[in-house]
């Protein structure tokens, strides 16, 4: 609806002015992410296949490079970007007098990642087990998943425009840890993997695997958007800006983790 009334505003006011024309704060240095022995990529063997949601890098068009390197506060939305890269705006030269302040919306504006951590085993998934304590000679086991799985995270408080917050903050968050993420992700019934576990006699393996989360931290900046026309001359103004802190859940893609255990 926002975007919907946002392209109403701009046909119906900048409609006139384009009839006259044709008479920051940086993110710190990547982490580096090491993936435990004990964590594996199951992509080719999942027999659900999750959707990519890898975020493409939105280009900014050359107006909307001018507009927000015009606001005072880095924009990062790729929604309001994308609505921005759709706009044009044609002032004429000889429109001397003319002025015009056009309200755009509150939006949340970026969001700055203060920290970043994984927890390899976020949520259980499937629990195998092998009982040998009758036995006189090891036995091995594998895992195979037993029943389909789904694993979903969000936000860690409620929060004005989540979807775009959600989507800043998976975007900072793979790029600081180069891993697929994705808000719900699903585990398919019969994957399997072909890592060997060896169950000793008069022994009781388990095999239980996890499905790792990214845990994200930071800040989203909410400002009050407005176009201001004067003349030929355009720029973006942001207004009451406010922060708020925010952290998310965000499950990691095609990947598991397994702890292997045996007791008598």
């Amino acid at each position: 609806m926002k975007k919907i009334a946002f392209m109403i505003i701009l046909l119906t006011l900048l409609l006139p002015v384009q009839t006259m024309a044709e008479g920051g704060k940086k993110e710190g240095k990547q982490q580096s992410l090491q993936v435990p022995n004990s964590t594996v990529n199951i992509s080719k063997e999942n027999t659900y296949p999750n959707p990519a949601q890898d975020q493409p890098t939105l280009q900014p068009s050359e107006l909307t490079r001018e507009l927000t390197g015009s606001a005072k506060i880095q924009i990062d939305n790729p929604e309001l970007i994308q609505i921005l890269n759709d706009s044009s705006i044609s002032p004429s030269k000889v429109a001397i007098g003319y002025r015009a302040s056009i309200y755009l919306g509150k939006w949340a504006l970026n969001y700055e990642s203060q920290e970043t951590n994984v927890n390899w085993q976020y949520k259980q998934a499937n629990v195998n087990k092998v009982d040998n304590r009758g036995g006189t000679a090891p036995v091995q086991m594998t895992y195979r998943q037993e029943a389909e799985k789904k694993v979903t995270g969000g936000l860690t408080a409620s929060i004005p425009d989540s979807e775009d917050v959600k989507k800043m903050m998976m975007m900072k968050a793979s790029e600081k840890t180069k891993l697929s993420l994705s808000f719900q992700t699903m585990i398919g019934k019969d994957t399997k993997k072909g890592n060997v576990y060896n169950v000793g006699a008069k022994n009781y393996g388990v095999l239980t695997s996890y499905v790792p989360a990214v845990n994200e931290k930071g800040k989203v900046t909410y400002g009050e958007v407005y176009l201001v026309l004067k003349g030929s001359k355009k720029k973006i103004e942001v207004r009451n800006v406010t922060q708020q802190g925010i952290g998310a859940w965000i499950p990691v893609q095609d990947y598991l983790s397994f702890e292997f255990n045996t007791r008598q």
